[in-house]
This record gives C-alpha cells, sequence and structure tokens, in this order.
C-alpha cells in the first residue's frame, strides 16, 4: 500500500536522499532484466506462460528472503540453529493493481533434542516480520515512492 507517489524531475538538486540500494531495470528483446551494482542480474517477464518470474513474484520472494535471511542468523546466534529453513508466500490478486493478504508458510525442521528450539523460532520470525525486515515494514506501513521522469 502506497501513500504517496510524486513525480519527480531528476534534475532537480536536493532531491535525491542517501541510497543503500540501488537497482536498474531495463525492458530486453526478451522480457525485462534488474541488475544490482555488483553486477548481478534477474530476467523477469510480465507472467503468464512465461517461465521468468513475474514482478508480483519477485515482490514476494524479496518478502520470504528478507525474513529468512534475518531469521536464521537471529535464531543461529540464540543457540538454536535451524536444520532447515524455508517459506513460501502466497497471495491472490483482488484487483489489477491489489494483492490480498500475502501469507508467509514456513518450513523448519527443528535441531532434534532441544525443548527451547521452537519457542526460540516463533519468537524471533514473528519479531523479524513486525520489526526488523525491511521488505515487511514497508509492506505494513506505507513507504513514499519519488517518481521521476525524464522531462
Amino acid at each position: 500500500m502506497l501513500r504517496a507517489c510524486r513525480v519527480v524531475n531528476p534534475t532537480q538538486r536536493g532531491m535525491m536522499a542517501t541510497m543503500g540500494y540501488h537497482v536498474t531495470v531495463e525492458r530486453r528483446d526478451d522480457g525485462f532484466v534488474g541488475r544490482n551494482d555488483r553486477g548481478a542480474e534477474i530476467a523477469f517477464g510480465t507472467g503468464g506462460d512465461s517461465p521468468l518470474f513475474s514482478p508480483i513474484e519477485l515482490l514476494l520472494v524479496a518478502l520470504g528472503g528478507c525474513n529468512i535471511v534475518t531469521v536464521e542468523p537471529l535464531t543461529a546466534k540464540r543457540g538454536h540453529r535451524l536444520l532447515r529453513l524455508a517459506a513460501t508466500m502466497e497471495a491472490e490478486k483482488t484487483a489489477p493493481n491489489r494483492l490480498s493478504t500475502i501469507t508467509v508458510t514456513y518450513d523448519v525442521e527443528l535441531p532434534p533434542n532441544d525443548p527451547d528450539a521452537a519457542r526460540i523460532f516463533s519468537e524471533v520470525a514473528h519479531r523479524v516480520h513486525e520489526r526488523s525486515c525491511t521488505v515487511s515494514t514497508s509492506l505494513i506501513e506505507p513507504t513514499a515512492i519519488d517518481v521521476r521522469l525524464p522531462v
């Protein structure tokens, strides 16, 4: 949910905040590609019959990825290294530009003979979703977006 979307001319000075992340997205003949400054690329498409991720699927990957890469070290730091940690994200379109509630379902294998592992995992996973995962918190609370056009 976006609270504000403002169109800004990129030549306006003083508008660019310090950014921790920078990616580019480009149309190609066979779909689209996203690139980061470290050289990684991800091809994506528009959905439908394409085997490539759609932008909505990439949003779901970002949500799940952010949660599990944050949960993993925090549970391990507390001495409860999970034997398996995976997540499935599901949502449906409720309108052409809206998603239903996103459901994140964890698939974990707890360490054997560790009576506290389930409690620790549950506490950490909830805390990560509510406060530590930037993707989760950006989806829960509106995040302003400036759209900068070259005109």
